[in-house]
């Protein structure tokens, strides 16, 4: 479609549903053209503990901090199409890095699970709505987040992987399938091996991990092997 349609097209929904854009506050925009313009991925793998591997699409800073913030705290669903394009971009490499060619047997997707206290707080999934705006087709797994572990905000590293040791399980039995695991965003990566750990427990094999966006190790005093893809 035309820019000049989509542009005006977005000027008529603004005029019934006034937003602001989650990138910079501009009146009128789920997210501005100079901000769209901003959100481009920059495939970034990492290396995480026990050897498991993330590929992610951006940087969690900046716009796409911002945005996806807003997408989960605030309930903005129109931000998760134009957030869903950079995802599917993560997920396709990922396919590609972690599916051999000389196995036959297909690569689901599975998803972190949101915790219950999460859920009846928004209402919603968030990376469920990402992963369906990305395209993507979500395997039933049976994969529940158990006992609610404390607040992962306020702890280090190892303090996050300790408290979520035993908090997922899976409710089946996956003896002979291959995933790849989907979640927003890749901090010390502790939730992702969590996940792992309890899809492998159920006989389950994961490939590597895939997520929107990391937080720049950086920021958190990490050392993890961080490679930016070609």
């Amino acid at each position: 479609m035309h820019p000049a349609i989509v542009a005006a097209a977005l000027d008529a929904l603004a005029v019934l549903v006034p937003v602001s854009c989650a990138g910079c506050g501009a009146d009128d925009r789920g997210l501005c053209s100079a901000c769209r313009s901003q959100l481009v991925p920059t495939l970034v793998e990492q290396r995480l503990d026990g050897g498991l591997s993330v590929v992610s699409a951006l940087g969690y800073d900046g716009v796409a901090r911002r945005s996806i913030l807003t997408l989960k705290e605030q309930g903005r669903a129109d931000l998760a199409r134009p957030l869903g394009r950079l995802l599917a971009v993560a997920v396709a490499a990922a396919v590609d890095t972690f599916a051999p060619a000389a196995t036959s047997v297909a690569i689901e997707v599975a998803i972190v699970p949101a915790s219950g206290r999460s859920y009846r707080r928004r209402g919603y999934d968030p990376v469920r709505l990402l992963a369906r705006r990305a395209g993507v087709r979500i395997a039933r797994v049976g994969l529940r987040a158990g006992r609610g572990p404390a607040t992962q905000k306020t702890l280090d590293r190892e303090g996050r992987m300790a408290n979520l040791v035993g908090s997922m399980r899976a409710t089946r039995r996956l003896s002979g399938r291959r995933f790849l695991l989907l979640d927003d965003v890749v901090t010390t990566g502790s939730t992702l091996v969590e996940a792992a750990r309890a899809l492998r427990s159920a006989g389950a094999e994961v490939v590597g991990c895939v997520t929107l966006a990391y937080t720049p190790r950086r920021l958190l005093g990490l050392s993890t092997e961080t490679a930016q893809r070609p």
